[in-house]
């Protein structure tokens, strides 16, 4: 009953894999924070000033937007685009 012990070059990428995990799973928010703040212009172009701001604030706090955008992925916008012809923006649909 022999065990093997892993290599030295095994036991450093090992520890190296995790390091590098460890340090994206940190970087993680504030990387979805960046993304947030650098696409508030896009928001106030289709929301409107008062909903394209709130909407970037709620998605530039990390776990908070996080929710919000999977809510969204399933129900679609919590804060309706502006309107422009007195319709609300939808995304389009396929037509059948």
């Amino acid at each position: 009953m022999t065990k093997e012990n892993p290599s030295l070059k095994r036991k450093i990428v090992h520890a190296g894999g995790w390091t590098i995990a460890k340090r994206v799973a940190k970087s993680i928010p504030y990387v979805g924070t960046a993304m947030a703040i650098g696409l508030v212009g896009y928001d106030i172009k289709r929301k409107g000033v008062v909903k394209g701001v709130l909407n970037a604030g709620i998605d530039a706090i990390p776990f908070v937007g996080l929710g919000k955008n999977i809510v969204e992925f399933f129900t679609g916008d919590l804060l309706p685009d502006k309107t422009t012809d007195g319709a609300t923006n939808k995304m389009p649909t396929r037509e059948k």
